[in-house]
């Protein structure tokens, strides 16, 4: 195992911390290259969550996979496409060094929880978006391979988490602008695979939030899994003591996008 922080390159604000998996060079354990999965944290384009964090990257690791935490730019620093800048610049710069970082540069996958689910999301839709494009400088694939959406946030309707979506598109609810940044709008066939768990009791960032986003991913033919769980309130993570949400029936999720990744 080894363990670094990088900046992307051009993104001054923003660090990446990775946990990958290395090769010894003992001829008695087979040396190979590992998925990846890059986890966006939530707290609202304000903060990066420390429970959705490490917590989430320790049973990823564990099942197999190269773990890569992404500390975005928050609050006023949170418009102007810069998150997305941020993420996208991540993707490409660990597809650029994957040889050296022992990383299979085409099974990447996005894990984003609340606002950080936004903007997981957001790649997802926005990767070839003109709008992003013109911000968005380097010309390195920058499409997610699979999404992971842990209660997301996803619309600019009256479902929104109206905090979370005026911090990134920097306008007022209500406006042209603001109404952009609802990205279930976005989603189209080339949009990656998708799993979403939300709770049914969610009261900061509701259910129709992932609901919404599931009805445009099947209008599309774009192959995702739902769980909707009846139990629990918003920030779950990965459900464990640890994290002050402990729910073994919730906690499932983990072992099931992790299934599901590897059936892709």
């Amino acid at each position: 195992m080894k363990e670094f922080e990088f900046v992307p390159e051009g993104q001054a604000g923003c660090k990446v911390k990775a946990c990958i998996h290395c090769q010894n060079g003992s001829k008695e354990i087979r040396q190979k290259d590992y998925p990846a999965v890059i986890i966006c944290p939530g707290g609202a384009y304000q903060m990066v969550s420390d429970r959705e964090a490490e917590p989430v990257a320790i049973p990823f690791f564990a099942a197999g996979y190269n773990t890569y935490i992404l500390q975005y730019s928050g609050g006023t620093m949170a418009s102007g496409f810069r998150p997305l800048c941020q993420l996208a610049a991540a993707i490409s710069e660990i597809r650029k060094r994957a040889a050296e970082w022992y990383t299979i540069p085409d099974k990447i996958a996005v894990c984003g929880f609340s606002a950080g689910g936004h903007l997981a999301a957001s790649l997802g839709v926005l990767f070839d978006e003109p709008e992003f494009l013109k911000i968005y400088e380097l010309s390195e694939n920058i499409r997610p391979d699979a999404l992971i959406l842990s209660y997301p946030v996803i619309t600019a309707d009256k479902f929104a988490h109206v905090e979370s979506i005026e911090n990134v598109s920097g306008a007022k609810e209500g406006s042209e602008k603001y109404q952009w940044f609802g990205l279930e709008h976005h989603v189209d066939k080339n949009t990656p695979p998708t799993f979403l768990w939300h709770t049914a009791e969610d009261s900061c960032v509701p259910v129709e939030n992932s609901l919404k986003m599931a009805e445009a991913l099947s209008a599309a033919k774009v192959p995702f899994e739902l769980h909707v769980f009846p139990k629990g309130e918003h920030g779950m993570s990965v459900c464990t003591e640890e994290v002050g949400t402990a729910c073994e029936y919730n906690a499932r999720w983990v072992e099931w996008s992790i299934k599901w990744l590897q059936s892709l």
